[in-house]
């Protein structure tokens, strides 16, 4: 009996210019490149570069004060010596400073004030790029929240309001604890007061976003109108509050233990906050199961409901956050200005929109990023300080600030309408 012959395998077909191919990965360096961050930087650096040219050298002095008892200045032929007493267990410190460096001193009792004189860049110097940083801090940490909810295809409005409402509650409570100016504050009520500041100031912003969303999400109006209703309605409250006084001055020593707490010089807190809030952002919005829902929202709300995305609940916890990191900045600003004012973060909406929009968050939702925002504050503040730093008339600035937002829509529509022909 014979066996049929068994049957080989067919051979594979050949692959059809028509089928599915594999996703082609663009090189790191391009990705990079075309990143909407790193046209930030460039656009950061060029406005350094342009201020720096822009610019007068101006005489800047740089004062240390030696101050202790037993300390003796004398003077020399080409400039004079500090003595400063021997520590325990050491010998005295010599320190020599010549005219020539532009060193001369100021006596005082039981020291002397050391000053030199130099010429500096009236932009590029150390002390005002730290005061850029700082300002910007205030701005990118609410930010990082308003992305959050522009990615979604909302926006908040009452972001400044919030921010003062916050800082006017924290005030009180800080006065509650600590008190106002006048003896120092003790350790445990230091460290008490610290916490008090963030939590309350963080706990109200929360509060007034909570509002917010569950407001919106749940009559189903447009944020923008419950947020224009509460930016009037929270900036109220805080106004007749406090009849519109401001609330301090807190004890010096409180100021410099938390919003002022100096290291090498600077004042980093601000900044500190501002650089954490900006990895958490990007935590979230880039590697959680919730960033991934808000882009999903802002991409298409309707396709996200039917895929089972919880998008009224998303949509409040964004606000919800969004308002604590208001608070949050509102804390910061409490340390380091040592006050609270119903006037606080006046027009502060126009800005921290401002940041996320140039930051590269898109209105009409689905795009943006954390580290956008805060280059994006970083660039606002750069031309707040560059109408200051080039004499124009402050009133100028709203108007720049204006045109910025709508140049940043104009070509993120314009890349997008791009985008969306090459891909066709």
């Amino acid at each position: 009996m014979n066996q049929a012959a068994p049957q080989s395998a067919p051979p594979p077909a050949p692959s059809s210019a028509a089928g599915p191919k594999a996703p082609v990965t663009r090189p790191l360096w391009i990705r990079v490149v075309s990143a909407q961050e790193t046209g930030l930087v460039a656009v950061i650096l060029a406005l350094v570069v342009g201020l720096y040219f822009a610019t007068p050298q101006i005489e800047q002095v740089d004062r240390t004060t030696y101050q202790a008892a037993g300390t003796v200045v004398a003077d020399l032929p080409d400039g004079f010596t500090v003595t400063t007493p021997a520590a325990t267990g050491g010998s005295p410190k010599v320190l020599t400073f010549k005219e020539a460096d532009g060193y001369e001193y100021r006596a005082i009792e039981n020291g002397a004030i050391v000053m030199r004189k130099f010429q500096a860049n009236k932009f590029l110097n150390a002390a005002n790029l730290l005061s850029v940083l700082t300002a910007a801090s205030f701005i990118a940490i609410m930010a990082v929240g308003m992305t959050g909810i522009i990615v979604s295809g909302g926006i908040d409005l009452s972001v400044g309001s919030i921010y003062a409402f916050a800082a006017v509650v924290g005030a009180f409570a800080l006065k509650a604890v600590v008190g106002t100016s006048g003896a120092p504050v003790e350790g445990a009520s230091l460290m008490l007061g610290i916490l008090v500041t963030v939590a309350v100031c963080s706990a109200v912003g929360a509060a007034c976003g909570f509002v917010n969303g569950f407001a919106s999400v749940g009559l189903g109006v447009h944020p923008f109108i419950i947020t224009l209703g509460g930016m009037a309605v929270y900036r109220g409250i805080a106004f007749v509050t406090t009849g519109g006084q401001t609330i301090g001055p807190f004890p010096e020593n409180y100021i410099k233990a938390f919003g002022k707490f100096e290291i090498f010089g600077i004042t980093p807190v601000p900044m500190l906050l501002m650089f954490a809030v900006a990895a958490i952002g990007w935590f979230i919005l880039s590697k959680t199961v919730f960033g991934r829902r808000v882009y999903a929202i802002g991409g298409n709300e309707v396709a996200a409901k039917y895929a089972g995305v919880p998008v009224g609940r998303a949509k409040v916890q964004l606000f919800v956050i969004c308002g604590m990191l208001a608070g949050l900045s509102a804390a910061a600003y409490l340390g380091y200005y040592g006050a609270g004012s119903s006037d606080a973060g006046q027009g502060y909406e126009l800005n921290v929109i401002a940041a996320a929009v140039v930051g590269g968050a898109s209105l009409s939702g689905g795009r943006g990023s954390a580290l956008g925002a805060v280059l994006g504050a970083i660039v606002i503040q750069l031309i707040d300080n560059s109408i200051l730093m080039l004499s124009i008339d402050q009133n100028y600035k709203n108007i720049v600030i204006g045109l910025a937002i709508v140049l940043a829509v104009v070509v993120d529509q314009t890349k997008h309408r791009l985008f969306s022909g090459a891909r066709r």
